[in-house]
């Protein structure tokens, strides 16, 4: 086995996500979006890391830095490691980019040992993970992983930009899409570290998890529409208000989201834009979002059944309209249980118990599913925050995170041999 100092590999991977967060739309706060200039300087940042870690670098049509460890004539097959650089409004410096660099300093500590692997190594740091610019999510992955639906480069952001110009306008060419796309016979597998966004690991004391599921999703667009009127004028028996009944229908989710829990359901309205959106006015229309999440699929399903029901006994009691457009809909993501039992082979190499746990958050891993096997670890974070300025994960768990995954890396590597 490769000699490993997990404090040095730590300080080495907190300094590179302190220098990625500086990286921001804002002074004040980290915004990173999919396909804006600071994703630009990001992806730019990465690339500059994976060739001074002697990695071939590439960018492929959908703007996903990849860099790419070579062994032998080149004909092996792929071992993908990864993770996003996008992030949500106001985010934390962990959230996507700590499975990046966790990747690219593996991967450069593979190289400098100067590891013979059957298998290339291939790093990704994808874009629009968060799903926050467009109404979409894992562009990036789902490229990668040859299940691109061409009809969501048609998809808009808020100032009508669609995903194919704002490619354009970042430098892509998407001509070259299907290039982007590993064979599913090439590819060995798909690793991702991230924080945990949950606070099981913290309150167990354990730095290191293992992923066994990733959570299912669907969200959609929710308009409804009424009918805007003078806010003195028009009585209230008369009126057809969609903020009214738009917030009916968020409590009528949160009530089967609670209905739901024992099956880990979760159900949340996230955005809500009200039009016109005056004072004086009672809103004609509305526009909210919804994310449904659930640990197996059936639960999800139901959740989302109940919701349409839900929403046109509201419509029909209120007078408006309800429409619900599926944006996102990805299935429950098993980890492969093999990939499973080698990660917890690797945490338990650091001495670590290998604790199992499934993630509730959705993961480029759902979208690599579709191509190959997948499995996740997760690193500790304090308090279970995520998805604002407030994550952290400590240098110290960082670095027992990128040593596992290079011990995960010769387990397959073993696997591998084995195969042949």
């Amino acid at each position: 086995m490769i000699p490993l100092d997990p404090v040095a590999l730590g300080a080495r991977a907190d300094a590179m996500l302190m220098e990625l967060a500086a990286i921001s739309a804002e002074p004040d706060r980290l915004t990173r979006l999919y396909l804006t200039p600071e994703h630009r300087r990001a992806a730019d940042l990465v690339a500059a890391w994976m060739l001074a870690s002697g990695l071939a670098v590439r960018e492929d049509a959908l703007a996903t830095v990849r860099g790419r460890l070579e062994v032998g004539s080149g004909t092996a097959r792929t071992l993908i490691l990864g993770s996003h650089i996008d992030t949500v409004i106001d985010a934390g410096r962990y959230d996507g980019a700590l499975g990046v660099v966790a990747a690219i300093v593996a991967a450069d500590t593979l190289r400098r040992s100067g590891a013979v692997l059957p298998f290339a190594v291939e790093v990704c740091a994808f874009g629009d993970e968060e799903g926050v610019r467009f109404p979409t999510t894992l562009l990036g992955s789902s490229a990668v992983a040859g299940n691109l639906d061409p009809a969501d480069l048609d998809r808009t952001d808020a100032y009508d930009v669609s995903v194919r110009a704002a490619l354009a306008t970042y430098g892509c060419d998407l001509e070259a899409a299907a290039a982007a796309r590993i064979a599913a016979e090439d590819a060995v597998g798909y690793l991702e570290v991230h924080i945990e966004q949950g606070p099981v690991l913290e309150r167990e004391g354990m730095p290191l998890g293992v992923v066994t599921a990733i959570a299912g999703a669907t969200r959609a667009v929710v308009t409804v529409s009424g009918e805007a009127g003078h806010a003195g004028t028009v009585p209230m028996g008369l009126r057809s208000d969609a903020l009214a009944a738009a917030s009916e229908l968020v409590l009528a989710v949160e009530r089967i989201g609670h209905a739901g829990a024992a099956s880990d359901l979760v159900a949340t309205v996230g955005r809500m834009v009200v039009r016109p959106g005056a004072v004086n006015v009672v809103p004609g229309a509305v526009e909210l979002s919804l994310d449904v999440r659930a640990s197996s699929d059936a639960p999800r399903g139901d959740a989302m059944a109940a919701i349409r029901a839900a929403a046109a006994e509201i419509a029909s009691r209120r007078g408006v309209g309800i429409d619900i457009a599926v944006t996102h809909d990805r299935d429950t993501a098993p980890c492969t249980p093999a990939i499973v039992d080698v990660l917890s082979d690797a945490v338990a190499a650091l001495g670590l118990p290998p604790r199992r746990l499934m993630s509730g958050a959705g993961h480029d891993g759902q979208a690599m599913a579709m191509l190959t096997d997948i499995g996740m670890i997760f690193v500790r974070c304090r308090g279970g925050v995520s998805h604002n300025p407030a994550e952290y994960a400590s240098p110290e768990d960082i670095g027992l995170a990128v040593a596992a995954l290079v011990r995960a890396v010769e387990g397959l590597a073993e696997k591998e041999r084995e195969r042949r």
